[in-house]
């Protein structure tokens, strides 16, 4: 594993909340059917998704959401069009990438992994997904590439550049490598804040898809819930050349997205957080978190403390 690979410190036991309130089982299941059926007519229909007019992809991406059982709510004015656009916009759960396509039908970029599924994976692809190998740095300026040419030929492409998933309470920093591709296509970038509220507008990580958590079980848990709200904020367009290299730029579209306005940050529930510093700094990587819990274990000696006890072993003593 790359040590450069996002990840974020939540996870679904810490940061996601319980369902304060839960629909019925039958209702819940229906719902799970509905976005499952809804879900794979998208994916047949990838392949010739733009031949559709952008208002019929933008209404089956709310129903899709309303299929959750999830209200959505959006503010802000209308997303450009006629020319290429950098959708780009915080990520906390599965639901944002139908929201971004509410806003804006645009190509997602999507990890490399899911050109591997079997069936699915080539139908996305033809559908005109862009695909990053997270593992591999090498990689990146191949697919900035190829996202300035999508922007280029007048497409939208749709990022999150927190890299990673968080709970919507905790949030990351905005990595600048996608935003070469806005500069060097000379398209606007168009920030979108994502949140997700109960039926009380205090903010829910009950969407939230983080961690380990099975996509099944995040599934269950929005059907289940009752109320859940999604605000979509399509905030002011950073226009071309307004700013002078990739970071002045990620840094603006940061600024916006994840710094909301104090009064929504107040309304918040107190309840699990994640422990995180500073959202701006780095995220340790997988690798880097498992050294260092390593190096906590390690005695001044580099033998393994009280690893020793339940390997049978005395304590100071190395484990083999």
């Amino acid at each position: 594993m790359s040590v450069w690979l996002p990840s974020a410190p939540c996870t679904p036991r810490v940061c996601v909340e319980a369902t304060a309130t839960l629909t019925t089982v039958p209702r819940a299941v229906l719902r799970l059917m509905a976005v499952v059926a809804l879900v794979l007519v998208g994916v047949v229909l990838a392949p010739v998704g733009g031949r559709f007019p952008s208002r019929v992809v933008r209404y089956w991406s709310r129903t899709v959401v309303r299929a959750a059982g999830v209200r959505v709510r959006v503010t802000g004015g209308p997303a450009p069009t006629g020319t290429g656009l950098l959708l780009v916009a915080n990520h906390i759960s599965w639901l944002d990438i139908p929201l971004l396509a509410a806003v804006r039908p645009a190509g997602m970029l999507a990890k490399d992994e899911i050109r591997r599924w079997p069936v699915a994976g080539t139908l996305v692809a033809r559908g005109g997904v862009l695909f990053i190998d997270r593992d591999r740095l090498r990689a990146l300026p191949a697919t900035v590439a190829a996202i300035a040419d999508a922007l280029r030929a007048g497409r939208a492409v749709a990022v999150f550049p927190e890299g990673s998933t968080w709970c919507g309470r905790a949030q990351g920093h905005f990595r600048r490598a996608v935003f070469q591709a806005a500069l060097d296509a000379r398209v606007p970038v168009l920030p979108v804040r994502i949140r997700y509220r109960d039926r009380a507008g205090a903010a829910s990580t009950v969407a939230a898809f983080v961690g380990d958590d099975p996509l099944l079980a995040s599934l269950w848990r929005v059907v289940s819930a009752r109320g859940l709200v999604a605000e979509v904020e399509v905030l002011p367009a950073l226009a071309p050349g307004s700013h002078p290299d990739r970071r002045a730029l990620a840094a603006a579209a940061g600024a916006r997205v994840l710094d909301g306005p104090p009064e929504r940050q107040a309304t918040a529930r107190p309840g699990p957080a994640c422990h995180h510093p500073d959202p701006r700094e780095p995220v340790p990587s997988r690798r880097r978190l498992r050294l260092r819990r390593l190096r906590r274990l390690r005695g001044p000696r580099g033998v393994l403390q009280g690893a020793g006890e339940r390997a049978g072993a005395p304590v100071g003593q190395p484990v083999r």
